[in-house]
C-alpha cells in the first residue's frame, strides 16, 4: 500500500512514462504526493498519463514532456524545459524508457543492435548525467536516480542479444554512477524486473509468453503496478 504523502513537494522525472512500467511509476509517485514530469517520445501517450494522475495535494503539478532521450540535444532541451516549468531540477529520476528489436543472433542486424543500444544505454546515460549535473549545480543535498534493468540482462534470452547486452550495460553504468555520485548525496540504483505485462511484451509471440509465465511461481506475467 502506498505511503501517503511520502513524496509531497518532490519533483520526479520519469522516462517512458507514456505506458507500461513507466506509467505505473508515474501513478505511484503522484499518489504519494510528488509532481511528475512525464517524459516519452510519444507525446500523446505522455499526455494520457498526465490526465490520469492524481492531484490531491496543493502545488502538485504534472506535465508531459515529449523527448527522444537517445539524443543529447533533446535531453539538454528537456532539462531546460523542466527547470523552467518547476524552477528546480527533479530530485527523483526513473529511467524506464526502452525498446526491443528482437532477432536471433545469427540474423541480428547492425541497425537493430544500434537502435536498442542508442535508447537503452545512451538514453539512460544522458538522463542520468543530466539529472546528476542539475542536482549538483543546484546545491541539492540528496537525490535518487533509478534505472530500469531487466532479468534478461542477468540471464540472457533467446532472440534478445541486443536487449540483454543493453540491460547488462545499464546495471554497470548505474553501479559506477552510484560510486561517483554518493559524495553528492545522490543514490543510484537499478531495478531488475522479471517478465512484466506491458506494451513491449505484448509484441512477443504467445507461445513465448506462455513459456515465461511457466517460469513464474504464480503462473503469470507480472503487473506494472506491482500487484
Amino acid at each position: 500500500m502506498a505511503a501517503p504523502l511520502r513524496l509531497a513537494s518532490r519533483l520526479a522525472l520519469v522516462t517512458g512514462g507514456g505506458s507500461g512500467i513507466g506509467r505505473a511509476v508515474c501513478q505511484r509517485f503522484a499518489r504519494e504526493g510528488a509532481s511528475v514530469a512525464v517524459v516519452d517520445i510519444n507525446e500523446s501517450a505522455a499526455n494520457d498519463t498526465v490526465q490520469a494522475l492524481t492531484r490531491d495535494q496543493q502545488g502538485q503539478e504534472h506535465v508531459a514532456f515529449p523527448a527522444d532521450i537517445s539524443s543529447l540535444k533533446h535531453v539538454t532541451r528537456l532539462m531546460s524545459k523542466i527547470q523552467a516549468q518547476y524552477s528546480r531540477p527533479p530530485c527523483i529520476s526513473v529511467n524506464s524508457a526502452g525498446i526491443t528489436r528482437d532477432e536471433f543472433l545469427l540474423k541480428l542486424t547492425e541497425e537493430a543492435l544500434d537502435a536498442v543500444l542508442k535508447v537503452n544505454v545512451k538514453g539512460t546515460f544522458f538522463i542520468t548525467q543530466a539529472v546528476a549535473r542539475a542536482l549538483v549545480a543546484s546545491g541539492a543535498s540528496s537525490g535518487s536516480i533509478i534505472n530500469m534493468g531487466s532479468i534478461v540482462g542477468k540471464v540472457g534470452n533467446l532472440g534478445q542479444a541486443n536487449y540483454a547486452a543493453s540491460k547488462a550495460a545499464v546495471e554497470g553504468l548505474t553501479k559506477t554512477a552510484a560510486k561517483e555520485l554518493a559524495k553528492f548525496g545522490i543514490r543510484c540504483n537499478t531495478v531488475i524486473p522479471g517478465f512484466i505485462a506491458t506494451p513491449m511484451t505484448a509484441a512477443v509471440p504467445q507461445k513465448v509468453l506462455d513459456k515465461f509465465a511457466g517460469m513464474v511461481p504464480l503462473g503469470r506475467l507480472g503487473d506494472p503496478s506491482g500487484e
